[in-house]
């Protein structure tokens, strides 16, 4: 049987937190911030953590993060 190997995408994208959940950061902050408003911008900053639906498939992909 092979090794098992994470995904170094998704490694790069995904953190796990001490109780299991799977933390992500938002999209759309890279460029093109001129129409849009500070509000928006600010609630992009924060971490949030992945739904219920995709915890499986990133779990896949990170076999060795506890």
């Amino acid at each position: 049987m092979p090794k098992m190997k994470t995904h170094r995408g998704a490694a790069k994208r995904f953190k796990k937190t001490a109780n299991g959940k799977i933390k992500r950061h938002h999209g759309y902050k890279s460029h093109i911030l001129t129409k849009k408003s500070p509000k928006r911008k600010r609630g992009l900053r924060d971490a949030d953590l992945v739904s219920g639906s995709d915890k499986r498939q990133i779990n896949r992909l990170l076999p060795h993060d506890q």
